[in-house]
């Protein structure tokens, strides 16, 4: 099962895409900005969320892997039932070991999982960030040069913004 986390991650990101490709292609430097960081923020989801499953996957595989010890144990009892106790013995430490194993390759590889996802959410964090303090300076740039449109494109979101709020009456 795909995380939720996964799936808006992907959809901002898109979304960011579209923004930032309609402020490029309209000269809004604004809408590009916003774009650009939406997007590097449902990479960053969409990132969290594929080490969500992949944790989930790993946890899966281990869980499988102990199910399947438990029933090879259950078959070694059986097959040495009627012999000695030292073949159980040495079957049973058979078992234990194997599953011992298969623990540790399940831990190390939701370790591994987990690193990989805070080393890729921590890329997306940095990026995010450089692209939102750039986007920050060019939206100040373009205020600067252009007062006017700056503050005709407030009042045209404040009021779009409060029409979503409040509803059409």
């Amino acid at each position: 099962m795909v995380d939720t986390t996964r799936i808006t991650g992907a959809a901002k990101e898109l979304g960011g895409k579209i923004q930032g490709a309609v402020g490029d292609l309209t000269g809004s430097n604004r809408d590009s900005v916003e774009g650009r960081a939406r997007e590097v923020q449902g990479g960053a989801e969409n990132l969290y969320g594929q080490a969500k499953d992949a944790v989930r996957n790993a946890a899966d595989q281990a869980s499988d892997a102990a199910r399947d010890v438990g029933g090879r144990v259950r078959d070694a009892v059986d097959d040495v039932a009627g012999s000695d106790g030292r073949e159980i013995r040495e079957r049973a430490r058979q078992a234990r070991d194997v599953a011992g194993d298969t623990y540790e390759r399940a831990e190390r590889s939701v370790r591994n999982a987990g690193r990989e996802a805070y080393d890729y959410a921590e890329d997306a964090y940095e990026n995010g960030g450089q692209y939102l303090r750039q986007g920050g300076r060019e939206v100040s740039h373009q205020v600067g040069e252009h007062p006017i449109a700056a503050l005709l494109v407030a009042g045209l979101l404040g009021y779009g913004i409060g029409l979503l709020i409040h509803g059409r009456d």
